[in-house]
């Protein structure tokens, strides 16, 4: 189901933070109204910081702590949210993904020009990024995501990602050899895309599925990119994501694609 539109511009830290008091509310039988009695504020306002359209003071967090018997773990969400607001760094374009994406429970992901940041090597991600700082983040993005539990994750990547140059010849054998590593793994399906004309192969993109069915998708654009919750927008990119699937090699001959490339032109 995708996100109603009253949603498109929430941050996900405050969902994931909402969902965290719902889920807690319900497992002890409250009802909106009867936590909004418990914590001394109104049903309203409960409603919205569960959909996470408002960020809760910490006293707050305490209350609704203690009244759910929570034993500090609202207030410890609390403060991971403050800390993910104030610590994150990625691109501006780039800041409403990731928190979807490391909740995801399916990711989908079209690459035209590079790795996808979540298969890219340490080595790799330094020549990509443009800022050495980043790379942390990098890393501890693809850390959280790919813990356990894992997404099940699909992967269409262009031909030429394999054959264009990034770094040295070693920089690349080791990523290409890590994307072998990675196709072998339960839950991970990478294909390439030969190259040769597909209508719908377009901009890189990749969407994120929650276990509810909801999803948000990042667009790269000529700028950097944006994201969408837009029903739309999902839609025409998972039509779009169904073609480019059938168009690629199937998993094994994109191992063994893979494995050629690093014999005759990264060993």
């Amino acid at each position: 189901m995708a996100l109603p539109r009253e949603n498109y511009k929430i941050s996900p830290e405050l969902r994931s933070f909402g969902a965290e008091i719902r889920q807690l509310r319900e497992a002890a039988g409250l009802s909106q109204t009867d936590l909004a009695e418990l914590v001394n504020v109104s049903r309203a306002y409960i409603s919205h910081v569960e959909l996470g359209k408002t960020r809760c003071r910490c006293d707050f967090a305490s209350r609704a702590d203690a009244a759910l018997k929570a034993s500090g773990r609202i207030v410890q969400a609390w403060n991971e949210l403050l800390e993910s607001i104030k610590s994150v760094k990625y691109a501006a374009y780039f800041v409403n993904f990731p928190k979807a994406e490391s909740t995801a429970t399916l990711i989908r992901v079209y690459e035209t020009h590079i790795v996808n940041g979540l298969f890219q090597t340490e080595a790799y991600a330094t020549e990509i990024l443009t800022d050495i700082k980043d790379v942390p983040t990098r890393l501890g993005r693809q850390k959280h995501v790919m813990g356990d539990p894992a997404p099940t994750i699909f992967v269409v990547l262009e031909e030429s990602v394999l054959h264009r140059q990034v770094g040295t010849i070693e920089v690349m054998q080791e990523q290409l050899e890590y994307l072998l590593e990675l196709s072998e793994r339960d839950g991970i399906r990478i294909q390439v895309l030969p190259t040769v004309y597909v209508k719908e192969a377009r901009a890189a993109f990749a969407i994120a599925t929650q276990a509810d069915r909801s999803e948000a998708a990042y667009m790269v654009t000529g700028v950097g990119g944006m994201t969408s919750a837009e029903p739309e927008d999902l839609a025409k990119l998972s039509e779009r994501f169904a073609s480019l699937q059938a168009e690629a090699l199937n998993v094994r001959d994109t191992r063994a694609l893979i494995r050629k490339v690093i014999e005759e032109k990264w060993t």
